[in-house]
């Protein structure tokens, strides 16, 4: 069983009681999230490239080690790195 801190529990009982109240704005917080999250994973666009067999079977490994498929797998590398979410570590500031 997971251990809960003080104000976990506090959260658990309220729900568990019906006293938690969903917030004014969370309607429109939702659709707001809902609308990003569209635009992030619509694909309306197609791109060939070439690969070294190695490196296709290195993309390919990590695809199957995060149970997507790999064209999903490059697609969110390449979103993250867009993004500014994945950098080099190797690099040195």
């Amino acid at each position: 069983m997971i251990k809960l801190d003080s104000e976990e529990k506090e959260i658990l009982e309220a729900f568990e009681s019906g006293n938690l109240k969903r917030a004014k704005s969370a309607v429109e917080e939702m659709k707001a999230h809902q609308a990003i999250a569209e635009a992030t994973f619509r694909k309306d666009a197609r791109i060939s490239i070439r690969l070294s067999s190695k490196d296709l079977r290195a993309l390919q490994a990590r695809a199957l080690q995060e149970g997507i498929p790999c064209q999903t797998f490059v697609s969110s590398v390449l979103h993250r790195f867009v993004d500014g979410r994945l950098v080099d570590k190797s690099v040195k500031k």
